[in-house]
């Protein structure tokens, strides 16, 4: 198929992929391993070190979440949940048959305007777990099916999710963890994740930092920098996509990028860093899902939908950078814009 999700990638730990693709019932998270090692417990204690002056995030707000101070996300430090369940909206490799084990966190650390999941990462809506409870949400993720967990908006409960995880472990988790970010990353924090997570999902929204500061309701100019930078660290550590012989993700980064009215997320430019910095068999998803959400409505230039002519010339600039393993779905959108437009 021409979009690759179902096709077996090579990551650039080659010896490694090898492993995992020629003997799957082997194939072991990236965290088991690092436990085995001797080596996990040491990156937890580090992570909470820093929520201590918390700078989990570019924002460094270097408040004591663990004395009861919150900073711009507003996360206490305990972690908050909104839901965990499995999710077959997201990616193929990811679905699978039993599902993405989604696990929704509240509070963010970037807030867009057009955020589609306002209530949840702008208001905050959701509960504090303990690391044991979020634990058992890993686990109960994997009794029902799910293909992996999946950890939406991340970022400020970084620390939870890895004492979770190790706890998890000692009660028989197996899952890849796939890290799934809004790409406003410190590249600091991203090196403390190498061996620990599978794969990467973040979206890379903006490559123009007035752009991406003008849809910011906290300024983020330096959003498109620190995106590049931290996405160009996961692929170092877990490289292309892997999937195991029924197309499921084992490892690997998957880049998420969503058209918006007006060539206002800097598509072109996207693409073209893509082929040029990190792979062109990179797995990337251009989403054509943008809709009029939260604030958006005040913003003239998103104030509408996508029209078709805006998608197909998205996915024709992906095309021509040479990128080889498109989503898809997007492939799929792709054919439906251009009959609209016939």
């Amino acid at each position: 198929m021409t979009g690759g999700a179902w096709l077996i990638k090579g990551c650039t730990q080659a010896e490694e992929s090898k492993t995992a693709l020629e003997s799957v019932p082997r194939w072991q998270p990236a965290y088991a391993r690092l436990e085995a090692e001797g080596l996990l417990e040491a990156r937890i204690a580090r992570a909470y070190e820093i929520m201590e002056k918390c700078e989990l995030c570019p924002r460094r707000c270097g408040v004591n979440r663990r004395s009861g101070e919150k900073g711009f996300c507003r996360a206490p430090e305990k972690a908050m949940v909104y839901s965990h369940s499995p999710h077959f909206g997201e990616e193929l490799p990811l679905v699978g048959q039993g599902g993405s084990g989604t696990i929704f966190f509240s509070n963010c650390n970037l807030r867009c305007v057009f955020c589609q999941n306002w209530p949840i990462a702008h208001q905050g809506w959701g509960r504090e777990v303990s690391d044991e409870q979020l634990a058992e949400m890993m686990l109960d993720l994997q009794q029902n099916g799910c293909h992996n967990i999946n950890l939406v908006t991340p970022t400020h409960v970084m620390p939870n999710i890895l004492s979770a995880t190790r706890i998890a472990l000692k009660n028989g988790l197996r899952l890849p963890l796939c890290y799934n970010t809004s790409g406003y990353e410190r590249v600091e924090i991203i090196r403390l994740l190498d061996g620990i997570v599978d794969i990467y999902l973040p979206d890379l929204k903006f490559m123009d930092g007035t752009e991406a500061e003008r849809y910011n309701l906290a300024a983020a100019a330096d959003y498109p920098a620190l995106a590049q930078e931290g996405i160009i660290e996961m692929h170092r550590q877990v490289g292309d996509l892997v999937t195991d012989e029924g197309g499921i993700a084992l490892r690997g980064l998957m880049v998420r990028h969503m058209v918006m009215p007006n060539r206002v997320a800097g598509t072109r430019e996207f693409v073209w860093w893509v082929a040029e910095n990190l792979s062109r068999d990179t797995y990337i998803n251009i989403m054509a899902q943008y809709r009029v959400e939260f604030k958006a409505f005040e913003y003239e230039k998103i104030a509408r939908a996508i029209t078709s002519e805006e998608f197909v010339e998205a996915m024709e600039w992906a095309k021509q950078a040479g990128l080889t393993n498109l989503d898809l779905r997007s492939l799929a959108q792709l054919e439906i814009h251009r009959r609209r437009i016939s």
